[in-house]
């Protein structure tokens, strides 16, 4: 797969995706004697990723996702086509999945390789008459977050190709963003642009940290390109290790300063975008990663060069971590902590 098609049509209120990757196998099932794509999208209860002991860097577990969206679309329509059967397929339902069209299975002389889903939400489920401004920025959001999250892959909104390569610029996009929106807030006041310690040890990890100003702890997170809006193991994983790192730096430079994980984590803001064997999250919304970590399929140690780099940006804050009230100590000492 090279690229991922994404449009949003809040006019005709419809919303398509279409990737080139491997199609699905157009064949009758075995047991439940219908196409594979149909009983995919259309038939409850039925999906291949139950074992838990097969190793899948996937997001879905029990196939729920495709089949709600179908259940709250007025109109869902799957088309797919493969090059191992030399066949297309495509079929709609209607009426939150209440009636199923007729099947489309023709030839596929030139060995194409896609899979495309189009569907209607049913607004007035979700007490809505159109595709609102809010509603539109969350779904453009997600897109912007594919483009930063899955690798080689070009995608696109409405045609038009969403300039990001890596996790990396990502996160740059995303400060950049945060800092436009602090300098409007302000007044057009002036606002620094956090500087970005960034690491990719390997091709499960990659992971970035910044200043926080806004005194609490702040994450942007994903696993297997889902984006766990309440953060999880993984994002833990990596925060525990900077912070850990930062008290031993600083107690050794000052061993009158006594600092807590969370005094750390207040300046904190952590980028994680990881590829997790198997995870479990705390709903079906998958916004908080629950796996523990001894599970992820891949072992994580942040690297001296990526600690030490937090370290520096970290003198930045120094000032503003708060002490331990038995041993406050002059202003002028914070400045030898680094």
């Amino acid at each position: 797969m090279n690229f991922i098609k994404v449009t949003i049509d809040p006019q005709k209120n419809e919303i398509s995706v279409h990737n080139n990757g491997s199609g699905i196998p157009i064949q009758i099932h075995k047991k439940e004697k219908i196409y594979i794509p149909s009983m995919i999208f259309g038939r409850l209860l039925t999906s291949s990723n139950y074992d838990d002991d097969e190793k899948k860097l996937t997001g879905g577990r029990n196939g729920y996702g495709a089949k709600l969206t179908n259940i709250y679309s007025k109109k869902f329509t799957v088309e797919t086509a493969t090059k191992t059967d030399g066949l297309k397929f495509k079929q709609s339902w209607t009426d939150s999945m209440g009636k199923e069209g007729a099947q489309s299975v023709t030839p596929n002389p030139r060995n194409e390789e896609y899979t495309k889903i189009t569907f209607q939400p049913d607004l007035a489920r979700f007490g809505m008459e159109t595709i609102d401004e809010d509603t539109l920025s969350l779904l453009t959001k997600r897109v912007y977050d594919l483009a930063g999250t899955v690798s080689g892959v070009s995608v696109s909104l409405n045609g038009e190709k969403i300039k990001i390569r890596g996790f990396k610029q990502y996160v740059d996009m995303f400060l950049t963003s945060a800092t436009e929106a602090s300098a409007e807030a302000a007044g057009g006041a002036a606002v620094v642009k956090p500087s970005i310690v960034y690491e990719s040890p390997s091709d499960r990890w990659e992971y970035a940290f910044a200043i926080s100003e806004s005194g609490n702890f702040q994450h942007v997170s994903f696993a297997n390109s889902i984006s766990t809006s309440k953060g999880g193991t993984h994002v833990q994983l990596v925060a525990d290790q900077i912070c850990k790192s930062l008290i031993t730096s600083l107690e050794k430079k000052n061993k009158a300063v006594k600092i807590k994980i969370p005094q750390i984590k207040n300046h904190m803001w952590i980028f994680v975008n990881a590829l997790i064997e198997n995870p479990t999250f705390d709903s079906q919304t998958k916004e908080q990663l629950t796996l523990p970590a001894g599970k992820f399929g891949s072992k994580l140690v942040l690297t001296e060069a990526f600690l030490k780099g937090g370290e520096s940006d970290f003198c930045i804050v120094r000032f503003a971590l708060p002490l331990n009230p038995m041993q406050k100590l002059p202003s002028q000492e914070l400045g030898n902590v680094f």
